[in-house]
């Protein structure tokens, strides 16, 4: 017999605090005391069946300035319970990876009843932020006390909240002491090691965890690349003959290194279990909007809108301003030619070069940092437009959100690269513009991203600290003081940035590398200190983000694998247009191109077949997941036909026991 919630009791006189929620200033008294019983309540009431209490009690808020901060946690059993829900999955004793069910719970790793570490903390905090998500209006037609906040069955109340201003925020809370472990161990001691993944993975989440190995393993591939192209930067610059091995086997690297990266990361999420988790049917995204209606799939009342009108908004109005930002980023590249024109007249016409060699480097100093800023602009406005499109679901908002940044980002990163070689065709200068693009680029994303928001935070930590100590209420002053500094670090956004720095880095390495080979060596120094950096930045920078199942990297292996095909077209017209491989066509120009197109093409059919040849999962994991698909449609047989063959058995056994007629 299943288990349900109604029959279980799952109240305690203490929790463990795991996720808080911050209301509003000025919210009713009615709406708080309605919210607290909605997640009290017990599930066939309509509620979470969560545990809830405020930070701060009533007798304390004379001492204390009221905060509007609840803690919430949950029992075991309704951890456990909320597991099966989700479709968590775990190790069995067989050493097997199973979906967790109640009912079998004795059959995984690590259970018993008395253990409360069977599920990790960033577990239990994903099923609750679950369990807030799908709490869902009855019979209520409004958030009480605000008429304005409509509400129809079916509808998440905390998004209803969260877009009507009555909840600030929800976020996990840190566990200190298993943070201080994690940090020791990932970059306390700066030293050539690899990362704990499956300690981020226990505390951050799958999302996260392979991010950071997926970093780690980039950072390793582009060694090789670093000290082959070495020896090419200090020997022979000028010889173009020889960079054909050199683009041939960074044609070959970047089909291979993301090939095998899909056969580590099964492995990974298979040992995780996220492998085998289930996609369940997603839900509208808190912001989409529209005329109740019902969704003919799911039967529920929702909002509708009109895909006619998004595709209207999408290509009259999104599309044009993409448009016209691309057409401004071309205007500001042709600025930075004319400013890079009037320093080498500068520097040609001094009597002094030497002193104004440094000044060749500052036009493009200038427009990497004038690059970096557009495409931060650009990433409000890509973000308000793909809103404003009105999506239904996240993940629709999710591609073209990256469709929108990825266009402009390649466009205004390498627009000014391309128009150097192929327009211009200045090797000496697509050097120079290369090199300062990359390094001034990840210096001011070392300073931005991490350096400068951890400076402001410990200066904000001392400052409550202070404040903390001063106070004389009964209150858990550690827990307390943890809260406020929490609450008001800054929202980690997920791993987009990141996923597209690394991306960027990507193109400056590949696209260009038989003309600046000394781009993988930078790349590699950057990202060693990427690593430490992105560690400090999630453990002490932001808040802890919630953990997401996630079985793969996403969109982003499609965006690297586009950019290595790129990159094949790119390398082979710069081989072709090398003055050593002219003169040995210099009065048929129509056969070196045919010469160079068939070699593209004869590049681009090797690595399809590479992609072809090297399976994206190990064939133990293909095995192991065809046994348990198997396993699955026997269960359903069992749980269908049973019945039916029983059946069918008792009729041909009352038919085979009448006697026979002549």
């Amino acid at each position: 017999m299943k288990v349900t919630l109604s029959a279980l009791d799952t109240s305690e006189s203490f929790f463990k605090p795991l996720v808080i929620l911050e209301l509003a200033r000025d919210v009713k008294e009615e709406t708080r005391k309605w919210l607290e019983k909605k997640i009290n309540d017990k599930k066939k009431n309509g509620g979470a069946q969560l545990l809830i209490r405020p930070l701060i009690e009533k007798c304390e808020e004379q001492t204390l300035e009221s905060q509007n901060v609840y803690l919430i946690g949950a029992s075991t059993i309704r951890l456990l319970l909320g597991a099966e829900s989700v479709g968590l999955v775990k190790e069995c004793n067989d050493n097997t990876m199973r979906v967790f069910t109640y009912e079998s719970r004795k059959n995984f790793k690590g259970f018993s009843d008395d253990n409360d570490d069977f599920l990790t903390m960033s577990e239990c905090q994903f099923i609750i932020k679950h369990e807030l998500e799908n709490l869902r209006a009855r019979d209520e037609k409004m958030i009480p006390g605000y008429p304005q906040a409509k509400l129809y069955p079916g509808k998440s109340i905390l998004r209803r909240l969260l877009t009507s201003g009555l909840v600030t925020q929800f976020f996990p809370l840190h566990d200190n002491e298993a943070l201080k472990k994690l940090e020791s161990r990932w970059y306390n001691r700066f030293k050539l090691k690899y990362q704990p993944l499956d300690d981020i993975r226990v505390y951050f989440g799958e999302t996260i965890a392979l991010y950071f190995a997926f970093l780690e393993y980039f950072t390793f591939a582009l060694i090789p690349m670093a000290l082959i192209g070495l020896p090419y930067y200090v020997f022979d610059w000028e010889d173009y003959d020889k960079y054909v091995i050199f683009a041939s086997f960074n044609l070959i690297w970047s089909t291979v290194i993301l090939e095998v990266w899909k056969r580590g990361c099964a492995l990974m999420t298979y040992r995780w279990g996220t492998l085998l988790m289930k996609r369940q049917f997603e839900e509208p995204r808190p912001g989409f909007h529209g005329v109740l209606g019902v969704n003919p799939v799911t039967g529920r009342e929702e909002p509708l809108y009109s895909s006619f009108k998004r595709q209207l908004r999408i290509y009259l109005v999104s599309l044009p301003f993409v448009c016209l930002c691309l057409y401004f980023s071309l205007y500001v590249m042709m600025l930075y030619f004319d400013l890079e024109a009037w320093a080498q007249d500068l520097h040609r016409d001094s009597s002094v070069p030497e002193l104004t060699n440094v000044l060749l480097f500052v036009p493009s100093i200038i427009y990497a940092i004038v690059i970096e800023i557009m495409n931060r602009l650009y990433r409000f406005a890509a973000e308000f437009l793909t809103s404003w499109e009105n999506h239904r679901l996240e993940s629709a908002y999710q591609n073209h959100l990256v469709l929108k940044v990825l266009v402009f980002n390649f466009l205004n990163c390498f627009a000014s690269l391309f128009y150097i070689a192929f327009v211009m065709k200045d090797m000496k200068l697509l050097r120079q513009s290369l090199a300062t693009l990359l390094i001034t680029s990840q210096i001011l994303n070392q300073i931005v991203e991490t350096l400068l928001p951890y400076w402001l935070q410990r200066k904000y930590g001392l400052r409550v600290k202070k404040k903390v100590q001063a106070l004389k209420a009964d209150v858990d002053v550690t827990l307390y003081e943890q809260i406020v500094l929490e609450k008001e670090k800054g929202t980690y956004l997920g791993t987009f940035d990141d996923y597209l720095e690394l991306f960027l880095q990507f193109g400056y390495v590949s696209l260009f590398s038989c003309v600046y080979p000394l781009a993988a060596a930078f790349a590699v120094l950057n990202n060693f200190s990427e690593i430490n950096s992105d560690a400090l930045k999630m453990c002490k920078v932001f808040k802890r983000p919630f953990a997401e199942p996630s079985a793969s990297i996403g969109v982003w292996q499609l965006a690297f694998e586009t950019m290595s095909v790129i990159s094949v077209v790119t390398n082979c017209a710069l081989i072709g247009m090398s003055p050593q491989l002219n003169a040995v066509f210099p009065h048929s120009k129509t056969d070196l191109i045919l010469i160079v197109v068939a070699v593209e093409h004869a590049l681009l059919a090797l690595k399809f077949v590479l992609a072809f040849v090297i399976p994206d999962k190990p064939q133990e994991i293909q095995v192991k997941l065809a046994k348990l698909e198997f396993e699955s449609l026997e269960a359903l047989k069992q749980q269908v036909l049973g019945p039916t063959m029983g059946w069918e058995e008792r009729r041909g056994g009352r038919e085979g026991s009448q006697p026979e007629h002549s």
